[in-house]
């Protein structure tokens, strides 16, 4: 499966001084560790387990479990008998043990330049703690769920791991999503508690977090779930001093005496308008005033090692969003693993990664990976165009960043700007750059290595999902010699294989399904209150193996390529230019549900279509009622039905009016015939099966002018 010896044409290599002190330095070292991992995995993983702590330590095997729908249901338990605390692994050992409580964690970057903090890994576990006792005073205990809905600033690592510490199970929301998503998620996990801010600003445009958090929690309340508890964190709000509110409205966040605030000397902030916040007294509590009055210290809850860590939700293709499960000890083990070869760590590191911490990237690669680690890292509020384009490598240069983590999505927009933006900053801290979200195209991977890297920076571009907890596919930086689009390699532990139609095997160059043999630490265990749901999703299209969704092709040197999903789903980047996260899985169905509730819509279809800067867009087709008109209000009516449903990542790029869609005699919409018209590509294939040919020159000659 690894090849005996790595390429040595058309590929790029690390430059000798990372080779020189890097944990994994050569392909051959990579080939011996991985060889362990996979023919020795409990004395692989149990060396990795013994630099974290253990209240009591694991009995039996390290893995347990079964992949194979036909011989039972479906499981994985990794050290079972163990018990820990993440929190206490990520933040107390490194205080008391490795003596690292001056060390910054986090340098956090607010949406305007010159609006800036560091907190320390001693001041974030005072504060964790603080936080922990405030949510245990509020009823909460070990196994309930807490939804998190909150911006890009540090009390939401700290609201996270607050409810780790204390065994209870944290839900957090991206901040760009609706009312109705939030409400979802909130039904389904039964949060009994919401933690939320008064907005944020992203570029110029505020977002009003409270309102909408306030109608998610009216919509609760209808559905007959009211969430008694809802914790405001005044973000927005000057640091100033008032006379006695009469409103109940909660104290500033800047009056916080414990986190080190420094301004930029030459920076200059917007004074920008406070939201006006709506106020609940008898479900909603200041964030700053219940921290004041709590004792810094919380005894950590020891965890069974499958306890439930976290839920996150991802797209399912029935439309419905899926919760899925991370346990505690497995994914803590693997999200560090994987942080420190990947991206090489060393102590000396400043890392930033510019996702957001509502996507599993910023679960796994800003909160956990890199603290149990014991790392340096950038906290970013705001878009990497705003105030201007070059303002990544303005925080490079400002923090020195080593070690730099985006999406294609992004380098694909700051390519249109040309390498002036970025030559305006010497960026010569950089040395590892890495890929998250998507495929990367090659041109873009060459602009990022060339431009940006200047040539002396390895690019790892990694593929992984929500479900993987890490990185399963991805180059080691000093080890894998790259390859412009390419994931590489399996990461220790993980045994990929490609599968034609049958379920068959296939060796050698070879194109088809990507599923994995067997499990990881960091897997996901289940679905959220739906086992048969991760079942049937996962594990049912072909017995014995984990099913990514997700197309691959092996070339002749054993080198992966992700050719994109093999299902109804679509990676829809988060990089409108209001949002900077990596791709993000949306459903075709759950776009199409948003679209049917519209009065005027009868039937709605949609597929997914290149886009120069975002890699797939929505492109949708709508059968609308008889004797209604499509015009643009309507579309704009569409549009707004969708954000308000899911939210603005969702928003359609592309709406067509269909007045009828291409189907099967059985009624089935043949969507391959969609994306055709979608893509204006007038080999259709095979059309035996289609009941009504008529239809296909119609949709093309609807086709949307701008979709070209």
């Amino acid at each position: 499966m690894i090849p005996d010896k790595a390429p040595k044409e058309d590929v790029f290599h690390a430059g000798g001084a990372l080779k020189k002190n890097a944990h994994v330095p050569n392909f051959e070292n990579y080939k011996e560790l991985y060889l362990k991992s996979i023919e020795n995995p409990d004395e692989f993983w149990s060396d990795i387990a013994k630099d974290f702590y253990w209240k009591s330590k694991h009995t039996g095997q390290f893995l347990d479990y079964n992949f194979d729908v036909t011989k039972g249901e479906i499981y994985i338990k990794c050290m079972e008998g163990a018990t820990t605390n993440i929190c206490y692994n990520v933040l107390d050992r490194n205080v008391h043990e490795r003596k690292l409580g001056d060390k910054v964690a986090f340098y956090w970057e607010g949406n305007e330049p010159g609006d800036v903090m560091k907190v320390t890994y001693r001041e974030l576990l005072q504060q964790v703690c603080q936080f922990a006792n405030v949510l245990k005073s509020q009823g909460v205990k070990k196994g309930d769920r807490v939804s998190i809905y909150m911006p890009m600033v540090v009390e939401l690592v700290v609201a996270m791991l607050a409810c780790v510490r204390i065994g209870a199970v944290h839900s957090i929301v991206f901040a760009g999503f609706s009312a109705e998503s939030l409400c979802d998620r909130i039904l389904n996990s039964q949060c009994s508690l919401l933690i939320t801010a008064d907005g944020f600003y992203r570029g110029d445009k505020l977002i009003n977090l409270k309102v909408i958090a306030d109608d998610a929690l009216q919509k609760c309340r209808d559905r007959s779930f009211p969430v008694q508890r809802c914790i405001m964190l005044k973000h927005l709000s000057k640091e100033v001093e008032a006379a006695p509110l009469v409103s109940q409205s909660p104290p500033a966040k800047r009056t916080c005496p414990d986190l080190q605030q420094e301004k930029q000397k030459d920076g200059v902030k917007k004074i920008r308008p406070v939201p006006q916040v709506p106020w609940n007294p008898e479900v909603d509590q200041c964030w700053r005033s219940l921290l004041s009055g709590a004792s810094d210290e919380c005894e950590p809850e020891w965890c069974d090692s499958e306890d439930p860590l976290f839920i996150l939700y991802t797209s399912g293709s029935t439309g419905k969003p899926k919760g899925v499960l991370h346990t505690v000890s497995g994914y803590m083990l693997y999200v560090a693993t994987t942080f420190k070869l990947v991206f090489d760590y060393q102590p000396d590191d400043v890392y930033w990664c510019t996702a957001d911490i509502g996507w599993i990237t910023g679960h796994s690669y800003i909160t956990y990976g890199p603290l149990a680690n014991g790392a340096t890292s950038v906290l970013f509020e705001g878009l990497p165009t705003y105030p201007d384009v070059s303002r990544m490598w303005e925080i490079v240069d400002k923090y020195q960043v080593t070690k730099f983590y985006t999406a294609p999505t992004a380098i694909r927009l700051l390519m249109k700007y040309g390498s002036e933006p970025v030559q305006k900053y010497n960026r010569e801290s950089l040395k590892v750059l890495g890929t998250v979200g998507e495929p990367i195209n090659p041109e873009a991977w060459q602009w990022y290595y060339s431009v940006v890297g200047e040539k002396r920076c390895p690019v790892v571009d990694t593929f992984w999902q929500t479900e993987t907890g890490g990185h399963v596919l991805t180059p080691l930086p000093a080890a894998t010699p790259m390859k412009p689009g390419s994931a590489t390699f399996p990461f220790f532990g993980v045994v990929p294989a490609i599968l034609n139609e049958s379920g068959e095997e296939l060796e050698g160059p070879c194109e088809g399904y990507l599923v994995f043999k067997q499990p990881w630490p960091g897997v996901m265990r289940t679905v959220y209150g739906n086992h048969q749901r991760f079942e049937t999703t996962y594990f049912k299209k072909f017995p014995g193996y984990y099913v990514s969704g997700d197309g691959c092709r092996r070339d002749k040197d054993g080198y992966y390529w992700i050719t994109g999903r093999m299902d109804d789903m679509l990676n829809v980047s988060g990089f409108l230019p209001t949002e900077h996260t990596p791709g993000h899985l949306l459903s075709t169905a759950e776009v199409e549900s948003a679209l049917g509730e519209h009065a005027a819509v009868a039937e709605a279809a949609v597929v997914s279509r290149l886009h120069p800067v975002k890699g797939e867009s929505l492109y949708c087709f709508v059968t609308l009622t008889d004797g209604v008109g499509f015009n643009r209000t309507l579309e704009a009516e569409l549009k707004k039905q969708v954000r308000e449903k899911i939210g603005a990542i969702a928003t359609p790029d592309f709406i067509q009016n269909a007045p009828s869609l291409p189907k099967t005699r059985s009624g089935k919409i043949m969507r391959r015939v969609l994306r055709k018209i979608a893509r204006n590509e007038r080999d259709l294939g095979d059309l035996s099966t289609l009941a009504d040919s008529s239809v296909i020159e119609q949709l093309f000659l609807n086709r949307c002018c701008g979709a070209v």
